[in-house]
Protein backbone atom coordinates (compact mmCIF):
# COMPACT_ATOMS: atom_id res chain seq x y z
CA UNK A 1 0.00 0.00 0.00
CA UNK A 2 1.68 2.95 -0.63
CA UNK A 3 1.92 6.04 1.39
CA UNK A 4 0.76 9.53 0.68
CA UNK A 5 4.42 10.54 0.54
CA UNK A 6 5.02 8.66 -2.20
CA UNK A 7 1.53 9.55 -4.50
CA UNK A 8 1.39 12.64 -6.61
CA UNK A 9 -1.91 13.64 -6.82
CA UNK A 10 -3.01 15.82 -9.60
CA UNK A 11 -6.69 15.85 -9.43
CA UNK A 12 -9.33 19.13 -10.54
CA UNK A 13 -11.26 18.77 -7.41
CA UNK A 14 -11.72 17.07 -4.84
CA UNK A 15 -8.34 17.82 -4.90
CA UNK A 16 -4.80 17.34 -2.32
CA UNK A 17 -5.22 18.67 1.20
CA UNK A 18 -1.37 19.15 2.58
CA UNK A 19 -1.02 15.87 4.43
CA UNK A 20 -0.57 17.42 7.87
CA UNK A 21 -3.54 18.52 7.62
CA UNK A 22 -5.48 15.66 6.19
CA UNK A 23 -4.08 13.74 9.78
CA UNK A 24 -5.12 16.30 11.69
CA UNK A 25 -8.59 16.05 10.13
CA UNK A 26 -8.38 12.54 11.00
CA UNK A 27 -7.57 12.68 14.34
CA UNK A 28 -10.10 15.60 14.87
CA UNK A 29 -13.19 13.61 13.09
CA UNK A 30 -12.53 11.00 15.79
CA UNK A 31 -11.72 12.27 18.90
CA UNK A 32 -11.40 16.29 18.64
CA UNK A 33 -8.98 17.55 21.14
CA UNK A 34 -9.13 14.25 23.37
CA UNK A 35 -12.99 15.31 23.89
CA UNK A 36 -14.28 11.85 23.26
CA UNK A 37 -16.63 13.60 20.62
CA UNK A 38 -15.72 14.15 16.39
CA UNK A 39 -15.44 17.41 15.26
CA UNK A 40 -18.55 16.26 12.40
CA UNK A 41 -20.55 15.28 15.66
CA UNK A 42 -20.47 18.82 17.65
CA UNK A 43 -23.43 20.93 17.71
CA UNK A 44 -23.28 23.99 15.13
CA UNK A 45 -23.99 26.05 17.43
CA UNK A 46 -21.80 25.41 20.11
CA UNK A 47 -18.59 27.48 21.45
CA UNK A 48 -16.32 25.06 19.52
CA UNK A 49 -18.55 25.70 16.42
CA UNK A 50 -18.37 29.44 16.91
CA UNK A 51 -14.27 29.14 17.05
CA UNK A 52 -13.56 27.11 14.03
CA UNK A 53 -15.95 29.56 12.15
CA UNK A 54 -14.24 32.91 13.58
CA UNK A 55 -10.87 31.19 13.30
CA UNK A 56 -11.28 30.66 9.32
CA UNK A 57 -12.54 34.17 9.13
CA UNK A 58 -9.94 35.78 10.42
CA UNK A 59 -7.43 33.87 8.70
CA UNK A 60 -9.07 34.46 5.33
CA UNK A 61 -9.45 37.83 6.19
CA UNK A 62 -5.50 38.40 6.88
CA UNK A 63 -4.69 36.29 3.45
CA UNK A 64 -6.67 38.92 1.29
CA UNK A 65 -6.54 41.84 3.16
CA UNK A 66 -10.67 41.36 3.24
CA UNK A 67 -11.61 45.27 3.60
CA UNK A 68 -13.92 45.88 6.60
CA UNK A 69 -17.04 46.69 4.80
CA UNK A 70 -17.59 43.14 3.18
CA UNK A 71 -18.42 39.92 5.29
CA UNK A 72 -17.48 36.44 4.69
CA UNK A 73 -19.82 33.80 4.57
CA UNK A 74 -20.03 30.23 4.51
CA UNK A 75 -22.49 28.29 2.07
CA UNK A 76 -23.36 24.33 1.57
CA UNK A 77 -24.14 23.49 -2.43
CA UNK A 78 -20.62 24.44 -3.78
CA UNK A 79 -19.69 27.07 -6.42
CA UNK A 80 -23.27 25.67 -8.69
CA UNK A 81 -25.19 26.62 -5.56
CA UNK A 82 -24.19 30.28 -5.97
CA UNK A 83 -24.86 30.39 -9.35
CA UNK A 84 -28.25 30.73 -8.37
CA UNK A 85 -27.81 32.69 -5.34
CA UNK A 86 -25.26 35.44 -7.46
CA UNK A 87 -28.66 35.74 -9.82
CA UNK A 88 -31.14 35.92 -7.21
CA UNK A 89 -29.39 38.47 -4.60
CA UNK A 90 -27.99 40.41 -7.43
CA UNK A 91 -30.69 41.05 -9.46
CA UNK A 92 -33.13 41.71 -6.24
CA UNK A 93 -30.10 44.46 -5.07
CA UNK A 94 -30.98 45.79 -9.00
CA UNK A 95 -34.80 45.93 -7.93
CA UNK A 96 -34.39 48.04 -4.84
CA UNK A 97 -32.32 50.39 -6.57
CA UNK A 98 -34.77 51.04 -8.89
CA UNK A 99 -37.62 51.19 -6.67
CA UNK A 100 -35.55 53.78 -4.82
CA UNK A 101 -35.06 55.74 -7.64
CA UNK A 102 -39.02 55.88 -8.79
CA UNK A 103 -39.46 56.68 -4.83
CA UNK A 104 -37.38 59.96 -5.49
CA UNK A 105 -38.89 60.30 -8.73
CA UNK A 106 -42.84 59.92 -8.28
CA UNK A 107 -42.75 61.54 -4.81
CA UNK A 108 -43.71 57.95 -3.37
CA UNK A 109 -46.88 57.73 -5.50
CA UNK A 110 -46.92 53.72 -4.79
CA UNK A 111 -48.75 53.16 -8.25
CA UNK A 112 -46.65 55.33 -10.10
CA UNK A 113 -43.17 53.40 -8.67
CA UNK A 114 -44.83 49.89 -8.66
CA UNK A 115 -45.54 50.59 -13.16
CA UNK A 116 -42.43 51.63 -13.75
CA UNK A 117 -40.15 49.02 -11.75
CA UNK A 118 -42.15 46.54 -13.49
CA UNK A 119 -42.14 48.05 -16.78
CA UNK A 120 -37.94 48.37 -15.97
CA UNK A 121 -37.69 44.24 -15.15
CA UNK A 122 -40.15 43.00 -18.16
CA UNK A 123 -37.82 45.77 -20.67
CA UNK A 124 -34.65 46.64 -19.04
CA UNK A 125 -33.35 44.23 -16.62
CA UNK A 126 -30.00 42.84 -18.28
CA UNK A 127 -27.26 40.59 -16.32
CA UNK A 128 -24.16 40.74 -17.88
CA UNK A 129 -21.85 37.30 -18.57
CA UNK A 130 -18.43 36.71 -19.93
CA UNK A 131 -18.34 33.24 -21.17
CA UNK A 132 -14.65 32.09 -21.12
CA UNK A 133 -15.46 28.37 -20.45
CA UNK A 134 -17.86 25.55 -19.27
CA UNK A 135 -18.29 27.08 -15.95
CA UNK A 136 -19.23 30.78 -17.09
CA UNK A 137 -21.22 29.17 -19.28
CA UNK A 138 -23.25 26.76 -17.09
CA UNK A 139 -23.63 30.19 -14.66
CA UNK A 140 -25.36 32.22 -17.49
CA UNK A 141 -27.82 29.48 -18.51
CA UNK A 142 -28.60 29.13 -15.00
CA UNK A 143 -29.41 32.80 -14.58
CA UNK A 144 -31.29 33.00 -18.36
CA UNK A 145 -33.14 29.93 -16.51
CA UNK A 146 -34.34 31.58 -13.74
CA UNK A 147 -35.01 34.79 -15.21
CA UNK A 148 -37.41 33.40 -17.97
CA UNK A 149 -40.34 33.97 -16.10
CA UNK A 150 -40.23 37.75 -16.65
CA UNK A 151 -38.61 37.41 -20.54
CA UNK A 152 -41.42 38.99 -22.37
CA UNK A 153 -42.55 36.36 -25.53
CA UNK A 154 -40.11 37.20 -28.12
CA UNK A 155 -37.55 39.10 -26.13
CA UNK A 156 -34.15 37.98 -26.25
CA UNK A 157 -34.16 37.55 -22.60
CA UNK A 158 -32.51 39.26 -19.81
CA UNK A 159 -28.55 38.00 -19.82
CA UNK A 160 -26.43 39.65 -21.89
CA UNK A 161 -23.42 37.41 -23.18
CA UNK A 162 -21.18 40.21 -23.31
CA UNK A 163 -18.07 37.69 -24.86
CA UNK A 164 -18.27 33.90 -25.99
CA UNK A 165 -14.88 32.61 -26.48
CA UNK A 166 -15.93 29.98 -28.77
CA UNK A 167 -16.47 32.43 -31.75
CA UNK A 168 -13.31 33.41 -31.42
CA UNK A 169 -11.43 29.67 -31.35
CA UNK A 170 -13.54 27.67 -33.74
CA UNK A 171 -16.25 26.81 -31.32
CA UNK A 172 -13.69 25.79 -28.53
CA UNK A 173 -13.14 27.56 -25.26
CA UNK A 174 -9.24 28.25 -24.97
CA UNK A 175 -9.48 32.16 -25.60
CA UNK A 176 -10.05 35.29 -23.72
CA UNK A 177 -11.16 37.55 -26.89
CA UNK A 178 -9.80 41.13 -26.61
CA UNK A 179 -12.10 43.63 -24.69
CA UNK A 180 -12.64 46.28 -27.19
CA UNK A 181 -14.65 42.95 -28.91
CA UNK A 182 -16.70 42.38 -25.39
CA UNK A 183 -20.35 44.11 -25.70
CA UNK A 184 -20.48 45.10 -21.75
CA UNK A 185 -24.02 46.72 -21.08
CA UNK A 186 -23.59 50.60 -20.37
CA UNK A 187 -23.84 51.84 -16.71
CA UNK A 188 -26.64 54.28 -19.01
CA UNK A 189 -28.06 52.17 -21.02
CA UNK A 190 -31.85 50.29 -20.92
CA UNK A 191 -33.16 53.46 -19.46
CA UNK A 192 -30.59 54.25 -17.58
CA UNK A 193 -31.30 51.18 -15.96
CA UNK A 194 -27.20 49.39 -16.66
CA UNK A 195 -26.59 46.04 -15.97
CA UNK A 196 -27.58 44.35 -12.43
CA UNK A 197 -24.00 42.63 -12.45
CA UNK A 198 -21.47 41.42 -14.15
CA UNK A 199 -20.06 37.72 -13.68
CA UNK A 200 -17.33 36.05 -14.75
CA UNK A 201 -15.26 33.17 -13.95
CA UNK A 202 -11.41 33.89 -13.20
CA UNK A 203 -10.06 30.08 -14.08
CA UNK A 204 -12.03 27.91 -16.21
CA UNK A 205 -11.19 24.56 -14.84
CA UNK A 206 -12.17 22.15 -17.36
CA UNK A 207 -11.01 24.36 -19.99
CA UNK A 208 -7.58 25.41 -18.70
CA UNK A 209 -8.48 29.31 -18.82
CA UNK A 210 -7.78 32.23 -16.39
CA UNK A 211 -8.30 35.83 -16.42
CA UNK A 212 -4.41 37.47 -16.12
CA UNK A 213 -6.07 40.01 -13.82
CA UNK A 214 -8.99 41.94 -13.20
CA UNK A 215 -10.39 43.27 -16.64
CA UNK A 216 -9.59 46.74 -17.18
CA UNK A 217 -13.04 47.59 -18.76
CA UNK A 218 -14.89 46.40 -15.54
CA UNK A 219 -13.18 49.13 -14.24
CA UNK A 220 -15.37 51.81 -12.92
CA UNK A 221 -14.87 54.96 -14.92
CA UNK A 222 -15.12 58.15 -14.42
CA UNK A 223 -18.95 59.47 -14.20
CA UNK A 224 -20.30 56.25 -14.36
CA UNK A 225 -22.42 54.43 -12.06
CA UNK A 226 -20.06 51.50 -11.13
CA UNK A 227 -20.52 47.94 -12.16
CA UNK A 228 -21.51 45.08 -10.03
CA UNK A 229 -18.93 42.57 -10.60
CA UNK A 230 -19.32 39.13 -9.39
CA UNK A 231 -16.30 36.65 -9.69
CA UNK A 232 -16.05 32.81 -9.32
CA UNK A 233 -12.57 31.81 -7.92
CA UNK A 234 -13.18 28.19 -6.74
CA UNK A 235 -10.02 26.91 -8.79
CA UNK A 236 -7.84 29.65 -8.69
CA UNK A 237 -8.64 31.23 -5.12
CA UNK A 238 -5.75 32.04 -2.32
CA UNK A 239 -3.30 31.23 -5.58
CA UNK A 240 -2.61 35.41 -6.09
CA UNK A 241 -3.54 38.18 -4.72
CA UNK A 242 -6.57 40.08 -5.51
CA UNK A 243 -8.12 43.51 -4.68
CA UNK A 244 -11.09 42.43 -2.83
CA UNK A 245 -12.97 46.11 -2.75
CA UNK A 246 -12.64 45.84 -6.99
CA UNK A 247 -15.69 43.01 -6.36
CA UNK A 248 -19.48 43.30 -5.17
CA UNK A 249 -19.36 39.76 -4.30
CA UNK A 250 -16.47 36.59 -4.77
CA UNK A 251 -16.89 32.94 -4.05
CA UNK A 252 -15.37 29.63 -4.38
CA UNK A 253 -16.10 25.94 -3.77
CA UNK A 254 -13.54 24.68 -1.10
CA UNK A 255 -12.48 21.77 -2.58
CA UNK A 256 -9.54 22.98 -4.74
CA UNK A 257 -7.46 25.37 -3.02
CA UNK A 258 -8.80 25.69 0.39
CA UNK A 259 -10.33 22.18 1.60
CA UNK A 260 -12.74 19.63 1.23
CA UNK A 261 -16.04 19.30 -0.39
CA UNK A 262 -19.54 20.54 1.45
CA UNK A 263 -18.31 24.21 1.80
CA UNK A 264 -18.36 27.34 -0.19
CA UNK A 265 -17.54 30.67 0.80
CA UNK A 266 -18.30 34.07 -0.66
CA UNK A 267 -17.40 37.67 0.25
CA UNK A 268 -19.48 40.03 -0.09
CA UNK A 269 -19.90 43.66 0.42
CA UNK A 270 -21.98 44.85 3.42
CA UNK A 271 -24.37 47.17 1.41
CA UNK A 272 -25.08 44.72 -1.07
CA UNK A 273 -27.10 42.75 1.75
CA UNK A 274 -28.81 45.96 2.92
CA UNK A 275 -29.51 46.62 -0.21
CA UNK A 276 -32.95 44.17 -0.85
CA UNK A 277 -36.72 45.58 -1.45
CA UNK A 278 -39.38 44.18 0.88
CA UNK A 279 -40.10 40.16 -0.59
CA UNK A 280 -43.85 41.41 -1.06
CA UNK A 281 -42.36 44.30 -3.80
CA UNK A 282 -40.08 41.86 -5.27
CA UNK A 283 -42.73 39.03 -6.21
CA UNK A 284 -45.27 41.61 -7.09
CA UNK A 285 -42.68 43.12 -10.07
CA UNK A 286 -42.41 39.22 -11.22
CA UNK A 287 -38.76 38.76 -9.11
CA UNK A 288 -38.85 36.02 -6.85
CA UNK A 289 -36.64 36.26 -3.99
CA UNK A 290 -33.73 33.69 -2.86
CA UNK A 291 -34.73 30.53 -0.99
CA UNK A 292 -33.50 31.09 2.02
CA UNK A 293 -30.51 28.56 2.08
CA UNK A 294 -29.32 31.04 -0.76
CA UNK A 295 -29.81 33.98 0.70
CA UNK A 296 -26.74 36.08 1.34
CA UNK A 297 -28.58 38.60 3.61
CA UNK A 298 -30.25 35.84 5.29
CA UNK A 299 -27.15 33.53 5.54
CA UNK A 300 -24.88 37.05 6.78
CA UNK A 301 -27.71 38.01 9.20
CA UNK A 302 -27.42 34.13 11.05
CA UNK A 303 -23.47 34.07 10.99
CA UNK A 304 -23.59 31.38 8.26
CA UNK A 305 -25.41 29.17 10.87
CA UNK A 306 -29.13 29.75 9.53
CA UNK A 307 -29.26 25.67 9.23
CA UNK A 308 -26.84 22.68 10.19
CA UNK A 309 -23.12 23.87 8.70
CA UNK A 310 -19.97 21.37 8.25
CA UNK A 311 -18.00 22.18 11.12
CA UNK A 312 -16.01 19.69 10.18
CA UNK A 313 -15.43 21.20 6.28
CA UNK A 314 -14.66 24.39 7.38
CA UNK A 315 -11.95 23.57 10.13
CA UNK A 316 -10.45 21.66 7.39
CA UNK A 317 -10.79 25.42 5.22
CA UNK A 318 -9.58 27.42 8.13
CA UNK A 319 -6.63 25.02 8.90
CA UNK A 320 -5.92 25.20 5.23
CA UNK A 321 -5.45 28.83 5.54
CA UNK A 322 -3.80 29.18 8.49
CA UNK A 323 -1.57 26.87 6.89
CA UNK A 324 -0.62 29.49 4.13
CA UNK A 325 -0.48 32.59 6.77
CA UNK A 326 2.39 30.09 8.71
CA UNK A 327 4.13 29.53 5.40
CA UNK A 328 4.69 32.89 3.55
CA UNK A 329 4.45 35.37 6.97
CA UNK A 330 5.09 38.76 5.84
CA UNK A 331 4.74 38.13 2.31
CA UNK A 332 0.98 36.58 2.42
CA UNK A 333 -0.24 35.83 -1.15
CA UNK A 334 2.39 37.19 -2.61
CA UNK A 335 4.69 34.20 -2.03
CA UNK A 336 2.07 31.51 -2.98
CA UNK A 337 1.50 33.67 -6.10
CA UNK A 338 5.35 33.09 -6.95
CA UNK A 339 5.36 29.36 -5.99
CA UNK A 340 2.29 28.76 -7.85
CA UNK A 341 3.75 30.73 -11.00
CA UNK A 342 7.43 28.72 -10.90
CA UNK A 343 5.08 25.08 -10.36
CA UNK A 344 3.03 26.65 -13.79
CA UNK A 345 6.25 27.58 -15.69
CA UNK A 346 8.20 24.74 -15.06
CA UNK A 347 5.57 22.68 -16.76
CA UNK A 348 4.45 24.66 -19.60
CA UNK A 349 8.20 25.18 -20.59
CA UNK A 350 8.10 21.41 -21.00
CA UNK A 351 5.34 21.05 -23.37
CA UNK A 352 6.61 23.91 -25.25
CA UNK A 353 9.96 22.09 -25.89
CA UNK A 354 8.29 18.90 -27.12
CA UNK A 355 5.89 20.24 -29.53
CA UNK A 356 5.33 17.20 -31.60
CA UNK A 357 3.83 15.18 -28.53
CA UNK A 358 2.20 17.61 -26.33
CA UNK A 359 -0.46 20.50 -27.32
CA UNK A 360 -1.33 23.07 -24.83
CA UNK A 361 -5.27 23.46 -25.16
CA UNK A 362 -5.68 27.54 -24.87
CA UNK A 363 -3.57 30.24 -26.10
CA UNK A 364 -0.47 31.32 -24.24
CA UNK A 365 -1.79 34.91 -23.24
CA UNK A 366 -4.78 33.46 -20.77
CA UNK A 367 -2.66 29.85 -19.84
CA UNK A 368 -4.33 28.81 -16.17
CA UNK A 369 -1.60 28.73 -13.72
CA UNK A 370 -4.11 25.98 -11.45
CA UNK A 371 -5.69 24.05 -14.53
CA UNK A 372 -2.41 22.95 -17.04
CA UNK A 373 -4.97 21.25 -19.90
CA UNK A 374 -3.17 19.46 -22.97
CA UNK A 375 -3.28 17.19 -25.83
CA UNK A 376 -0.60 14.05 -26.11
CA UNK A 377 -0.56 12.99 -29.84
CA UNK A 378 -3.57 11.00 -29.90
CA UNK A 379 -6.02 8.94 -27.96
CA UNK A 380 -4.14 6.19 -27.87
CA UNK A 381 -0.90 7.71 -26.87
CA UNK A 382 -2.67 9.65 -24.02
CA UNK A 383 -3.95 6.06 -22.85
CA UNK A 384 -0.84 5.18 -22.95
CA UNK A 385 0.87 8.47 -21.42
CA UNK A 386 -2.12 7.99 -18.52
CA UNK A 387 -0.92 4.06 -17.70
CA UNK A 388 2.54 5.16 -17.40
CA UNK A 389 1.84 7.91 -15.01
CA UNK A 390 0.11 5.50 -12.79
CA UNK A 391 2.97 3.07 -12.91
CA UNK A 392 5.14 6.04 -11.54
CA UNK A 393 2.75 7.07 -9.01
CA UNK A 394 1.34 10.49 -10.76
CA UNK A 395 -2.27 10.33 -10.36
CA UNK A 396 -5.72 12.29 -11.23
CA UNK A 397 -4.13 13.61 -14.76
CA UNK A 398 -7.19 12.34 -16.87
CA UNK A 399 -8.64 15.61 -18.43
CA UNK A 400 -12.51 16.31 -18.14
CA UNK A 401 -15.09 13.95 -19.62
CA UNK A 402 -16.71 16.55 -21.33
CA UNK A 403 -13.02 17.23 -23.33
CA UNK A 404 -10.75 14.57 -22.67
CA UNK A 405 -6.97 15.16 -22.71
CA UNK A 406 -4.83 15.43 -20.30
CA UNK A 407 -5.35 18.25 -17.30
CA UNK A 408 -2.75 18.55 -15.11
CA UNK A 409 -4.24 20.51 -11.75
CA UNK A 410 -1.71 22.61 -9.54
CA UNK A 411 -3.49 23.76 -7.09
CA UNK A 412 -1.74 25.09 -3.36
CA UNK A 413 -1.58 21.97 -1.69
CA UNK A 414 0.26 20.53 -4.83
CA UNK A 415 4.11 20.51 -3.78
CA UNK A 416 7.29 21.89 -5.74
CA UNK A 417 8.60 17.77 -5.41
CA UNK A 418 5.50 16.27 -6.98
CA UNK A 419 5.71 18.80 -10.20
CA UNK A 420 9.40 18.04 -10.66
CA UNK A 421 8.53 14.18 -10.51
CA UNK A 422 5.74 14.99 -13.46
CA UNK A 423 8.20 17.11 -15.05
CA UNK A 424 10.52 14.44 -15.26
CA UNK A 425 8.14 11.89 -16.67
CA UNK A 426 6.94 14.58 -19.25
CA UNK A 427 10.57 14.72 -20.56
CA UNK A 428 10.71 10.94 -20.33
CA UNK A 429 7.87 10.10 -22.20
CA UNK A 430 8.38 12.86 -25.13
CA UNK A 431 12.01 11.57 -25.47
CA UNK A 432 10.35 7.79 -26.51
CA UNK A 433 8.23 9.38 -28.94
CA UNK A 434 10.23 10.98 -30.45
Amino acid sequence: MPTRDEIAFFGAGPARIPTGIAEAGGRDFVNYLNSGVSLAEISHRSPTATKVLTDAKSALTKLLEVPDNYEILFFHGGGSGQFSAVAYNMVAVWVENRRIQAHKDFNGDSEKIWNRVRNEVLNHLQCDYLVTGSWSLKASQEAANLLEPVTPEGAKGHVNIVTDARGSNGGKFGVIPAEYRWSLTSPKANAGCGAAYVFYCDNETVDGVEFPGFPKSLETQAGDEERLVVADMSSNFLSRKIDVSKYAAIFAGAQKNVGITDTTLVIVRKDILTTQPPPSFLHSVGIWSAPSILSWPIIAKNDSLYNTMPIFSISIAGAVMQSLLDTHGASGLAGQEALSNAKAEMIYRILDQNPEVYQVVPSRAVRSRMNICLRVVDEATEKEFLEGAESRKLLGLKGHRSVGGIRVSNYNAITMANIRKLAEYFIDFARRKQ
